[in-house]
């Protein structure tokens, strides 16, 4: 099967090196986690591989195909969703929805039937009708990932996605992101909360300054195996702390 992602010296360089000569692969189906520090290069690879960014060096494949010589063909295969949702605040969820489905193509009869979907999946249905500029930072957050998922992309990336979310809202995006895993799709999320990983991811990669710093299964480290890679995890009652040393 062909990964979902393969990123191969990947490097970006404002006055200095964000994201410096990364080697990732995510597989296919699978909720990978890019757990690290803020300014660790979280976003900034992210963005590259969603089409928002150029890189300075390295390469991109998403499901084979090459991002950067054909970026039309790998976006349409990507949602991405940032961690501050933006939408059209004038316009309703339907309207919103119905709007970014047209934008994607998706014939109007099909784009209608997955709004409806998604706003009642997301408890939303209820306020179809309602402009957006009326909304909680979570109610628009949903909003914004039902816009990411109304074309049925084959690969989701999340920038953060439960920052700022109540424990209710952050349960239904972590359940529509699971059921997403579920039918196939492939999810990318940033996090530097290592028990947002924990709960969801089946991998995880720890990214310091711009580098794969280790990757695994959250067991690989927890069962001691953690030795073996620069991390060190350790349980603190029911949550997990993370540290990252070099050296070791």
């Amino acid at each position: 099967m062909t990964d979902a992602l393969v990123l191969e010296g990947l490097t970006k360089v404002f006055a200095k090196p964000a994201v410096d000569h990364l080697n990732l692969t995510v597989r296919a189906g699978e909720l990978y986690a890019l757990l690290g520090p803020n300014g660790a290069g979280k976003t900034t690879t992210l963005r590259m591989v969603a089409g928002l960014l150029k890189p300075t060096s390295g390469s991109i494949r998403v499901f084979g195909v090459d991002a950067l010589a054909d970026p039309a063909a790998a976006k349409q295969m990507i949602a991405w969703a940032p961690d501050e949702p933006m939408l059209y605040d004038r316009l309703n969820p339907m309207e919103y929805l119905e709007f970014v489905s047209g934008l994607w193509g998706v014939d109007p009869k099909v784009g209608r039937e997955r709004a409806e979907s998604l706003l009642k999946l997301l408890g939303l249905w209820d306020q179809r009708s309602q402009r957006c500029e009326a909304f909680s930072r979570g109610m628009k957050q949903k909003a914004a990932l039902a816009g990411a998922l109304i074309h049925d992309p084959k690969m989701l990336i999340l920038d953060e996605p439960l920052t700022g979310l109540d424990a209710a809202v952050s349960r239904q995006v972590k359940d529509l992101l699971q059921e997403r895993v579920k039918g196939g799709a492939t999810v990318i999320l940033t996090t530097h909360i290592l028990e947002v990983a924990e709960r969801m991811a089946d991998r995880i990669g720890i990214i310091q300054n711009g580098r794969l710093a280790a990757e695994g299964t959250l067991a690989y480290w927890l069962n001691g195996e953690e030795e073996r890679c620069p991390v060190r995890l350790k349980k603190i009652t029911s949550l997990v702390s993370c540290s990252i040393t070099w050296g070791i």
